[in-house]
């Protein structure tokens, strides 16, 4: 198991932006991102290879979040521009689970979230 941490959660208006960091020793790990809104399935937005350069996303975000890491800072991000009320929710990183997969059940280490509110 990898001890994740997220940062960066904020409330923000229709329209802005946040960059959420996950920190952690991530080196070779398959990384994702993921966000429960209340109510609902924990669902995956964003998954990255161990590398860098081969990324997934979920249709609804494609376009407006970048999914990025860097190794030698054991950080990955998610920038989100263009946010709307329905990106509300706690947003988790997670490691160690199936490259390139969006099912939170291919996961076994969760950060405790980040709490995204974006207000219309």
């Amino acid at each position: 198991q990898v001890q994740l941490r997220e940062s960066g959660g904020d409330s923000v208006q229709a329209g802005g932006s946040l960059r959420l960091t996950c920190t952690g020793d991530i080196y070779g790990l398959c990384m994702a991102w993921f966000r429960q809104a209340p109510g609902k399935e924990r669902e995956g937005v964003a998954a990255i290879y161990p590398g860098g350069s081969m990324t997934k996303y979920v249709d609804s975000v494609k376009g407006r979040f970048t999914i990025s890491r860097d190794n030698t800072k054991k950080t990955m991000s998610l920038e989100m521009n263009n946010l709307t009320p329905e990106d509300t929710g706690m947003y988790y990183c997670a490691a160690t689970g199936s490259c390139g997969s969006l099912d939170p059940s291919q996961y076994k280490s969760w950060g405790q979230g980040a709490r995204v509110t974006v207000s219309s």
